[in-house]
């Protein structure tokens, strides 16, 4: 065996873990939306579609929480112990939500596994990218941020396999077996070699760093630099980055509000239009195969053109379907119009994320990403109370494609404001890193 392949092959087990628990944080996150049919207005807990919004809401919260818990306590703990630590959390009260007796634990055991779902992706993203060759950057973090869209696959053909015959309670079952992705994080998943040279553990750093075939990370090679002297959070809005920081927030918070909203109404909408319970899960589960084979083909093409244009031409997409899904077109067209919506919701995501980690060097990465993905959860936050809101309204499907079709548009005029990301012009006032492309304008 070669230097070559071991190397090769160390890396793939670090892609390949980010990828796996990923898939779990799919599956736990977006399961919600698939079982709504079998839960609102159905024993055991007959609630409303407003007590289940609401409820949905609210474990977003839990998300928003876990996002700002991680952003801080992963400069602290690692990155190997934090997505350890988020995928057994999630996985354990998945479990817990699969027994629940009654709604108010249900509720709650939701609200503590999205706290641990907030704190994977931005670890799992930033490991990745740390991971990465520099020329395949974009295509890797594409194939591992298929993940989240793989586990709604999973998801959707659970409850279209399991929700007839034996109710919504396995299907939350099934999402225990994070546990697996847990354990094969605790036994292979090497400690990020920034954080282990940003915490004074350069050697560490430096051994990591030439067994996996890596650069030296900046704080490891200057320790005077820039991306020493000051913390990771006040970095993002110093001088330099204050403006591009803020605009990636409110694009961050535009997309997930457009994506869960989506996600978790969807196979509602589609019941209440006529469909059956079967196929009303069949859209979303159309929704999460263009998501993951969008993410796949924009991550290709912008590995020649850059990601910027691939977010704004995914805002544009969405929001080009959901105007359409208004004509109420037929079962087929209605599928690919949902399909080209999930490329443009969750595979947009995807890119915006990869975007992020492009944009900031490796000291600030997973504190930059964290930091976008907690304010983008405001909107996913509000994304399911502002999906209760429409189907309140009575407008069905042509009222709730139009609602959301606005935030796709919004998004796709803000990022248009942001800078493509090159790989020889660093951020001003931070340190260039020779695995990470920076923006070369404002």
């Amino acid at each position: 065996m070669t230097a070559l392949s071991a190397t090769h092959r160390s890396r793939t087990i670090v892609y390949f873990i980010c990828w796996l628990s990923l898939i779990a944080d799919g599956y736990d996150l977006y399961v919600y939306g698939t079982t709504l049919p079998a839960i609102i207005g159905q024993a055991p807990f007959n609630v409303t579609a407003a007590q289940a919004g609401t409820v949905g809401s609210l474990a977003l919260v839990g998300m928003l929480i876990g996002s700002l818990v991680v952003g801080i306590l992963t400069d602290k703990l690692g990155r190997r112990r934090i997505l350890v630590g988020s995928v057994l959390l999630f996985s354990t009260f998945m479990l817990v939500c699969s027994f629940a007796p009654t709604w108010e634990l249900f509720a709650a055991a939701r609200f503590v596994a999205c706290f641990g779902v907030g704190g994977l992706l931005p670890t799992a993203v930033a490991l990745a990218s740390e991971f990465a060759l520099p020329e395949r950057k974009s295509l890797t973090l594409g194939i591992v941020l298929t993940g989240p869209a793989l586990g709604t696959v999973a998801a959707s053909l659970s409850s279209m396999l399991l929700i007839e015959n034996y109710s919504f309670r396995p299907v939350y079952a099934l999402g225990c077996f994070g546990f697996i992705a847990a354990a094969m994080a605790w036994k292979f998943l090497p400690e990020s070699p920034a954080f282990l040279a940003a915490t004074g553990r350069t050697a560490q750093a430096k051994e990591i760093s030439q067994a996996y075939g890596l650069g030296l990370p900046p704080a490891a090679q200057d320790a005077t630099g820039n991306l020493a002297q000051a913390s990771p959070t006040r970095q993002l809005l110093g001088i330099g980055l204050r403006g591009r920081t803020l605009r990636i927030w409110l694009v961050t918070l535009l997309s997930m509000l457009t994506m869960f909203g989506v996600s978790t109404w969807l196979p509602q909408i589609m019941r209440n239009a006529g469909y059956g319970l079967g196929s009303s899960v069949s859209f979303l589960l159309a929704y999460s195969l263009g998501a993951m084979l969008g993410t796949v083909i924009a991550s290709m093409i912008s590995q020649r053109i850059g990601v910027k244009p691939l977010v704004v031409f995914g805002f544009s997409t969405a929001a080009a379907a959901l105007l359409l899904m208004t004509f109420n077109p037929e079962t087929a067209l209605m599928m690919l119009l949902v399909a080209l919506t999930g490329f443009g919701g969750m595979g947009t995501q995807n890119q915006i994320n990869d975007y992020i980690a492009q944009f900031y060097p490796g000291g600030i990465r997973a504190t930059g990403l964290g930091w976008a993905l907690a304010i983008g959860r405001l909107g996913a936050i509000a994304g399911p109370t502002y999906g209760a809101m429409i189907i309140a309204t009575g407008t069905g499907v042509a009222g709730a494609s139009f609602a959301f079709a606005v935030p796709a548009i919004l998004g796709a005029a803000i990022m248009l404001t942001l800078p493509r990301v090159a790989p020889t012009t660093p951020i001003p006032g931070s340190q260039p890193e020779k695995s990470t492309t920076l923006p070369t304008s404002k």
